[in-house]
């Protein structure tokens, strides 16, 4: 390409160069190594597995209508919902928001010109699209029938379905996930702007950081165990065969030790975008700063000792399941205190309920009650009622799907502006963040009772007295099926129509906003130089609409 300035699609303005124009061959693309052109190469490869394991959920929905397997036999309905399991959790909620918004984002927040390790971001793409392909490769092939836990000795001796492809495929993937966390590190300890503390870092730099942590410490716990899964498939070794000397409990225990904490990766980011809008939107510091950041770090570090809360009925020893349920009751404080913040931000703020804020706030909502019903599988009794029915469903889908999705869909369109230079109508984003949050409840709410009631998940004929509550819950998937399509109508109609963005349209504070919208390729002019705290959207100690002091004039 030549030195002339482009006038692309995206560009601004006429003439000005951005990242988006600087290069507009398939070649400048899959071979760049700028941080804001690899969030958009995961973004398409997120969005693309995103709907492909939707299309899975419908379909098990359409099932579920009816108490009769009349659509899906029982083998089918496996693969099915292994399908969509291992690509929802594998390819899109743990690298949802990390390799996205956090690619794009986390230079810019903190006044960085690139990450640490550029070439290692982009090599890490192609091992994410390479692992990506391999599990698309199982599961297209014929599929798999073991569940996204690949729970031993099914998936080791029984299972006749393509095991070690799938497994091969989110191994080589989970190498992505940690070279993605190592650069972000680096990126955070090297790479500040000056005058950029650690307490300056805006919440989400710190939700960043958290994550990583445990993205790189976790991962390879969860690399050990489909290794061992693969030796003993392949080669017979005797490791999970309890007739050879093996025990299937530990496949178990390693593979919630990572699973478990991969909860927090999904849902730390999610935390740190809330707290960016809620924020910006209700023009108030955070309450309480210090404690929010000391909260996403218990998070992260408690987050590793509660494993075993998973496996209250897998045969281990009563002392270890009343230390793990306290450890999981523990866990509650932190993020307890991170409502409670959200709550005491919002308080007396000028709230702009703009589509951003909605999607925090159904967050916000989805998130407790997610979090209230964990406490209830964290209670032995009531966990060994409860255990595999499809309270455990909703509940996991409150947190990981009501939660981090929804974070993700304020974090996209309020960061929208600022990656694409173009506006979206404020209205239709407004009827699509309202239809995902009711959408949501319609879908998932009835499976809190449906569970309550016994019915066990992972079965595609059901007794006639459950099929009201499952009719309800299809019907509002058909509700959040549209909430999740729509906004790819008027977010790609912004792209070519939209009115052009200016650089700071929320009038936030983060340093991603001083610069450009569409930023240049080196993100900033002149290296930024931070004074003072985040949030500064009023002076310290102003409260709007606070009373008036009783010595202070009243005016009319």
């Amino acid at each position: 390409m030549g030195d002339a300035p482009e006038a692309g699609l995206l560009g601004r303005e006429p003439g000005e160069r951005n990242y988006l124009t600087a290069g507009t061959t398939v070649r400048s693309w899959l071979l760049t190594t700028d941080h804001k052109r690899i969030a958009l190469l995961y973004a398409a490869g997120i969005t693309f597995f995103f709907f492909l394991g939707g299309a899975a959920a419908t379909l098990m929905r359409a099932e579920l209508v009816t108490p009769a397997g009349d659509l899906l036999t029982a083998d089918e309905y496996n693969r099915t919902f292994t399908l969509h399991g291992v690509i929802m959790v594998w390819f899109f909620l743990v690298p949802s928001i990390p390799t996205t918004l956090g690619n794009f984002l986390l230079p810019l927040m903190i006044g960085a010109n690139e990450v640490a390790y550029p070439k290692l971001n982009l090599f890490s793409w192609y091992l994410w699209l390479a692992g990506g392909l391999l599990t698309l490769f199982a599961l297209l092939a014929g599929g798999v029938d073991t569940g996204w836990t690949f729970y031993t000795p099914f998936s080791t001796l029984y299972s006749n379905s393509h095991v070690l492809l799938a497994a091969a495929g989110v191994f080589v993937a989970g190498f992505s996930s940690i070279a993605t966390g190592i650069n972000f590190i680096a990126t955070l300890h090297l790479l500040r702007a000056r005058g950029m503390t650690w307490m300056r870092l805006p919440l989400f730099a710190w939700a960043m950081y958290a994550t990583s942590l445990v993205m790189v410490l976790a991962t390879p716990v969860l690399a050990m165990a489909l290794l061992l899964l693969f030796a003993e498939r392949a080669f017979g070794l005797p490791i999970f065969d309890p007739r050879a000397g093996g025990d299937p409990v530990l496949f178990q225990h390693l593979f919630w030790f990572y699973s478990h904490p991969a909860v927090y990766i999904m849902i730390l980011p999610a935390m740190g975008v809330v707290s960016e809008v809620i924020a910006c939107e209700a023009r108030r510091r955070v309450f309480g700063y210090e404690f929010m950041v000391y909260a996403m770090l218990m998070i992260a570090i408690i987050g590793f000792m509660v494993w075993g809360h998973h496996m209250f009925i897998s045969g281990q020893s009563p002392f270890a399941s009343l230390v793990f349920s306290a450890l999981s009751f523990v866990i509650a404080v932190p993020s307890a205190i991170k409502v409670f913040n959200w709550t005491g931000t919002l308080y007396r703020g000028q709230i702009r309920f703009s589509t951003p804020m909605l999607y925090a706030l159904g967050f916000v909502g989805l998130f407790t009650l997610g979090g209230l019903t964990g406490l209830f599988l964290a209670s032995l009794p009531l966990d060994v009622h409860l255990t595999d029915t499809y309270f455990v469903t909703a509940h996991f889908h409150y947190i990981m799907v009501g939660g981090s999705v929804s974070a993700f869909f304020a974090g996209l369109h309020f960061w929208w502006p600022k990656i694409t230079g173009r506006l979206y109508s404020e209205t239709l984003g407004r009827f699509a963040a309202v239809s995902m949050f009711f959408g949501f409840n319609f879908t998932f709410f009835p499976q809190f009772v449906l569970g309550y009631l016994g019915m066990p998940r992972r079965y595609h004929e059901y007794p006639p007295e459950f099929q009201a509550w499952h009719v309800m819950s299809s019907t509002g998937a058909v509700v959040l099926a549209f909430a999740y399509l729509w906004p790819l109508c008027y977010l790609g109609w912004s792209l070519v129509k939209g009115e052009r963005a200016s650089d700071n349209p929320h009038d936030a504070t983060g340093l991603e906003w001083q610069t450009r919208s569409p930023p240049p390729t080196d993100n900033f002019a002149e290296p930024p130089i931070v004074t003072g705290p985040p949030y500064r959207y009023h002076e310290e100690g102003y409260a709007p609409h606070a009373p008036a002091a009783a010595d202070e004039p009243q005016r009319p």
